[in-house]
């Protein structure tokens, strides 16, 4: 069983690292809002690690991608 979210605690996307899988997030009024998919930041540029396509939208931040739900 994976750790609840209240103990994964989100970091600035300026110091997420290259190549890991990423679980991302952008502010939303109650919180951060996390992206339902892993994603991998390679030469600058975020991928979604399932579909292997680059995403558009700008993450703010980042925590280690842990399978749930």
């Amino acid at each position: 069983m994976s750790e609840p979210d209240t103990k994964r605690r989100w970091l600035p996307i300026q110091i997420a690292p290259d190549e890991c899988d990423l679980e991302l997030g952008r502010p939303h009024k109650t919180g951060i809002l996390p992206w339902s998919f892993p994603c991998r930041r390679r030469s600058g540029v975020w991928y979604n690690v399932w579909a292997g396509e680059a995403v558009l939208i700008s993450p703010s931040h980042w925590r280690i991608w842990r399978f749930h739900r």
